[in-house]
C-alpha cells in the first residue's frame, strides 16, 4: 500500500488529538492544571494531571510546636498510639503473644490539612514528625501516593524517601498503570484506571460520595493482631511492626501496613502496603481531588 505525505501528516495530527478518558470519577488531563477534576481523562505519563498545578518546591518556613507541624499554611497533627504491648514468653526482647485488639475502633490519628506541595514539604513532613511514629509514617502512604498521582518525579522522590527499596518498586509498579492510561481492551472507561485511590484510605471517603473526605484530611489507625517482628533487611536488623488503617473503600475496612524501624534509627520507613493500592470500589460520580 502506497502512503502519500499528506497521508502521513493527517494521519499523525490524529493521533496527536486523541484524548483517553478514565471514568467520571478519573482526575483528567487539564492544559490549565485546574484542580478542579471536572474535566474526566486519564492521567498518563506524558499528560498532565488535572492536579498537577498544586506541586512545587517553593520552602516555606515551618513551626513545630509538640505533636503539630505548620508548614506555611498546612497544618499536620499526629495523635494517639499505637499498642504494641504483648507478653514476651520467650524473652527476646519482642511481645509473643498476640494482642487483643480491638477490630474497629481507631486509637491513632493524624490530620492534614493539604496533601504535601512537593519533596520539599513532604521531606520536612516527614523527618520534623510524621516519620518519627508508626501512625504518622502510616499516614504519608497516600500522601506520597496523591503526589505521584500529580506528578510522576516528584512522587517517585516521595515514596523513596518513605518506604523500603523493595517497596517502592511494589508500589510504582502497580500506580503507574492504575494513574497510566486506559487499556485499549476495555475503552476509554477502564474501571482499573483509579486517580481517587489515595483519597480512599481518608475517613469520610466512599464511593457513593465520590471519595470526598473530611477535612481536615484524617487518617485512623489502630494496632495489628500480628505481633511486630524482628528481621534483618539488607543487613540492617530492626522492627516491623503491623497495623490497620481504616478506609471506606473496600469490602474490609483494615488496611495493613508494615513499618519498620532499623536499630539505631529515629525514623520509620513503610516495609510493605499492597493493601493501600489494591483495587478499590469505583466511585459513583466526578472525584473532586485533594486540596
Amino acid at each position: 500500500m502506497k502512503f502519500t505525505k499528506g497521508f502521513l501528516l493527517t494521519g499523525l495530527a490524529a493521533m496527536l488529538l486523541t484524548v483517553t478518558t478514565a471514568g467520571s470519577c478519573g482526575g483528567g488531563d487539564d492544559d490549565e492544571g485546574s484542580n478542579s477534576g471536572s474535566n474526566s481523562g486519564s492521567n498518563t505519563n506524558t499528560a498532565k494531571d488535572s492536579w498537577a498545578n498544586l506541586v512545587n518546591e517553593n520552602a516555606q518556613t515551618f513551626k513545630l510546636e509538640g505533636n503539630t507541624l505548620t508548614y506555611g499554611s498546612h497544618v499536620y497533627t499526629v495523635s494517639g498510639s499505637i499498642n504494641t504491648e504483648g507478653t514476651d514468653k520467650n524473652e527476646d526482647g519482642v511481645a509473643d503473644e498476640k494482642l487483643d485488639v480491638p477490630q474497629l475502633t481507631p486509637t491513632a490519628f493524624v490530620t492534614f490539612t493539604n496533601i504535601p506541595s512537593g519533596y520539599k514539604e513532604f521531606e520536612t513532613v516527614y523527618k520534623e514528625l510524621l516519620g518519627k511514629s508508626l501512625q504518622g509514617t502510616a499516614a504519608m502512604i497516600p500522601m506520597a501516593m496523591e503526589i505521584y498521582g500529580r506528578d510522576r518525579e516528584t512522587g517517585l522522590k516521595c515514596i523513596k524517601l518513605l518506604c523500603v527499596e523493595n517497596n517502592v518498586n511494589s508500589m510504582v509498579s502497580i500506580l503507574k498503570d492504575k494513574f497510566g492510561e486506559p487499556s485499549p481492551y476495555a475503552g476509554p472507561n477502564d474501571t482499573y484506571m483509579q486517580r481517587y485511590l489515595p483519597a480512599a484510605t481518608l475517613k469520610g471517603a466512599l464511593p457513593t460520595n465520590a471519595y470526598k473526605a473530611n477535612e481536615p484530611y484524617t487518617v485512623e489507625m489502630l494496632a495489628s493482631v500480628n505481633l511486630p517482628q524482628r528481621l534483618n533487611l539488607s543487613a540492617t536488623p530492626g522492627l516491623v511492626t503491623y497495623l490497620y488503617v481504616l478506609g471506606g473503600g473496600w469490602d474490609t475496612t483494615q488496611r495493613s501496613a508494615e513499618i519498620f524501624l532499623a536499630d539505631g534509627q529515629e525514623l520509620y520507613k513503610v516495609f510493605n502496603c499492597p493493601a493501600f493500592y489494591t483495587q478499590c470500589k469505583n466511585c459513583i460520580g466526578t472525584w473532586a481531588g485533594l486540596k
